[in-house]
């Protein structure tokens, strides 16, 4: 391996070691290519990490190798880089890295970060959600394209009820959009929030959008995931790279570029040069803070009108009041 490298960001010098580590052996991206990416989207990275905790997926190896998720910030933490304390649904605790400056997520690069995980939440109140984030996910027989159908219904459907999301790719199949709201909210009632627009976006397009918990029950649709609102559940956030073979970032769009975009558009290779050109679309969710209180009415017509309750939670969370039994349907009837 090469001597160390250091590279300068934000005021600071960051080092970078084994530089000429392979991590995406496809493309023959190096470590030093990784690093230099985050080095030149630092500034938009930051954006969506800001001051949240922080989990790192971390792959040291590559994206060959073994990864794991990094919740506890590590020994060697910069005296630079703050920490907020956040609580797991277990009930236990963990302090979380906090960026505030670029410098944080080229440090994190150096440690084989290729993704960042943030929650939806700030160090200065980590139980009430600033963002509302609705995630896309296509499902076996279905593709990036029925993730941007379902994206431009839920546009008009967030529309109607006084919010405004912004669009970007997964870097992969899907699609996630985030609605910056006042952190006014619980977990559970911002994850309700979630679930009622999935409701609504699958009244409307029933043969192409699902919010079916169990994945027998979901067919070839497009999946409201409502649990990434869940505490502890994370999406990557803009800017991120993926452990693709391509080097795929989740990138934040437009939504007029949603027609004519694919996954494969964005990578560690074209993303900086765009975000150059173009600037960043996510640059003004900071100048927003919608309110939940129209999608939370909604929630409560469902459940009066329809008798729409609960949906179930991930596995590692504690029973919800009301919640349906955690059991796979086709085991439910065989019982």
């Amino acid at each position: 391996m090469a001597e160390a490298v250091e590279l300068e960001v934000g005021g600071r010098s960051v080092r970078i070691s084994n530089p000429g580590k392979v991590y995406y052996p496809v493309p023959g991206f190096t470590k030093l290519d990784v690093a230099q990416y985050y080095q030149a989207v630092g500034e938009a990275v930051l954006r969506g990490v800001r001051d949240r905790p922080t989990t790192l997926q971390r792959f040291p190896d590559g994206v060959e190798g073994e990864f794991f998720y990094q919740k506890r910030a590590p020994k060697s933490l910069p005296d630079w880089l703050p920490t907020a304390r956040i609580a797991f649904p277990s009930g236990r605790f963990a302090d979380e890295i906090c960026p505030t400056e670029p410098a944080a997520v080229l440090w994190a690069a150096n440690l084989g970060c290729l993704t960042f995980h943030p929650w939806p939440v700030r160090r200065g109140d980590t139980d009430r959600p600033d963002e509302l984030r609705l995630d896309l996910d296509p499902q076996p027989g279905t593709d990036f394209r029925d993730a941007v159908r379902a994206a431009h219904e839920l546009r008009v459907v967030l529309d109607e009820h006084g919010l405004r999301g912004w669009p970007k790719t997964s870097g992969g199949r899907g699609l996630h959009v985030y609605v910056p709201i006042r952190p006014d909210w619980t977990y559970p009632e911002v994850r309700g929030a979630a679930i009622a627009l999935g409701r609504e976006l699958e009244r409307r397009m029933p043969e192409a959008v699902t919010t079916a918990w169990w994945k027998e029950e979901r067919g070839e649709k497009v999946f409201v995931d409502y649990n990434q609102m869940a505490r502890d559940r994370t999406i990557a956030s803009a800017y991120s790279l993926r452990a693709r073979p391509e080097a795929t970032a989740s990138t934040p769009l437009a939504w007029e570029e949603l027609d004519g975009a694919t996954p494969l558009d964005f990578t560690l290779r074209t993303v900086p040069a765009r975000l150059a050109a173009s600037g960043d679309p996510f640059a003004e969710l900071a100048e927003h803070a919608f309110g939940l209180e129209a999608v939370l009415e909604l929630a409560a017509r469902q459940a009066r009108d329809e008798g729409l309750g609960e949906l179930p939670y991930p596995p590692d969370h504690p029973k919800a009041p009301g919640e349906p039994p955690r059991v796979q349907p086709s085991r439910a009837r065989k019982t």
